[in-house]
């Protein structure tokens, strides 16, 4: 099992930006890829980034795609989501997971096993 803790939410401004971190430890050696969903109220939860911890390729949502960086800092067994431009319409619950599949990117939830507990994101005037 892998354990993961999120951390860097809060309030941004529309425009601005946010970086969260995802760390993780106990059995981190057998995952392959982490990725960030978030959950906006009334909302599915919905895929955002993800990379591959050995590859370190990425993959997004269309919707941040120029706006959001994924990336992995392997010594410190921690992944970041740097948000920029931020809209509204990103005001969610962001969490982090990790998965054990190879091949594919996996993007659907049931896809990752482990799971942080997640961080309040909320852009507004």
């Amino acid at each position: 099992q892998v354990k993961l803790v999120e951390s860097g939410g809060g309030l941004a401004q529309p425009g601005g930006s946010l970086r969260l971190s995802c760390a993780a430890s106990g059995r981190t050696f057998s995952r392959n890829y982490m990725g960030w969903f978030r959950r906006a109220p009334g909302n599915e939860r919905e895929f955002v980034a993800g990379i591959n911890w050995r590859t370190g390729s990425t993959y997004y949502t269309d919707s941040v795609k120029g706006r959001f960086t994924i990336s992995r800092d392997n010594a410190k067994n921690t992944v970041y989501l740097q948000m920029n431009s931020l809209k509204p319409e990103d005001t969610a619950v962001y969490s982090c997971a990790a998965s054990l599949r190879f091949g594919a990117f996996p993007i659907q939830g049931h896809e990752y096993t482990d799971w942080g507990q997640g961080t309040q994101v909320t852009v507004s005037s």
